[in-house]
């Protein structure tokens, strides 16, 4: 089975870029997008509407967050959210069930500039692993998203410059680390290890993209179970149309 995750910062706007063909020479059976900025009443497109099972978590702010999960397999059932109130009217997070797994598609928040809001971010990075490791008691899980950090140094350009930016805070990846602790593989460094300069997100500023001067923001993670069964695990950032890439990963299961 392939998975593929992409923050495509704004559905409406990408849908009108060549994202239907882009997908289709990925070729994934199931597609999580993140930061749609959109309802589904305000998508009308051919492509989108071949998928047979959608599960959208619009935010309540129109134009804002909202993620979308896409599937051509039938999920065993599906849910909005994490169940906290506080955490859940920005469309972060939605999760479908599939017989062997729970797949869940996260847009996690950003601790702004000058880290203004990491007091509610950190909040939420605790109450996302507990939501995670909670079903994982049940089943093994898949994570993925646009999780808004860059774990290690060499998931950065320039770490040293950027370690108080929102992002790459020390708190901010102390709580990836608490999550992976929770029992859970990032599958792009478990089957790349070492590997530099591989990024998913880049500024749109001083041709950051050209440069490749990105961060590595955008994850599949999973279940420590699940890790042998994980048979590829990458970053596309050929693929255009946002400021992220999408990334991949394939799995027998």
């Amino acid at each position: 089975m392939k998975l593929v995750s992409w923050n495509v910062n704004g559905l409406r706007a990408i849908l009108g870029k060549g994202m239907g063909e882009a997908m289709d020479a990925l070729g994934p059976d199931i597609l999580c997008l993140q930061e749609i900025k959109a309802r589904p009443e305000q998508v009308d497109d051919l492509w989108l509407s071949s998928w047979p099972y959608q599960l959208w978590n619009p935010a309540e702010k129109p134009g804002y967050s909202g993620v979308l999960t896409l599937s051509r397999v039938k999920p065993v059932s599906t849910s909005t959210g994490m169940g906290w109130p506080e955490h859940d009217r920005e469309g972060r997070v939605c999760t479908m069930e599939f017989e062997g797994f729970y797949l869940v598609n996260c847009y996690t928040p950003n601790s702004q500039g000058e880290l203004a809001r990491l007091p509610y971010r950190e909040q939420w990075d605790a109450a996302f692993r507990r939501y995670v490791a909670g079903l994982a008691e049940t089943k093994p899980v898949i994570f993925c998203g646009d999780l808004n950090v860059a774990h290690q140094e060499i998931d950065i350009t320039e770490p040293e410059k950027n370690r108080f930016c929102a992002g790459f805070s020390d708190q901010e990846r102390a709580g990836f680390t608490m999550l992976l602790e929770a029992g859970f593989t990032d599958t792009f460094r478990a089957l790349h290890p070492g590997e530099e300069k591989w990024f998913s997100w880049w500024p749109y500023w001083g041709k950051a993209r050209v440069r490749n001067a990105g961060w590595r923001i955008d994850y599949f993670c999973v279940s420590n179970s699940l890790v042998p069964k994980v048979e590829d695990a990458a970053i596309h950032p050929a693929m255009m149309g946002s400021d992220h890439c999408p990334v991949s990963v394939e799995i027998d299961c």
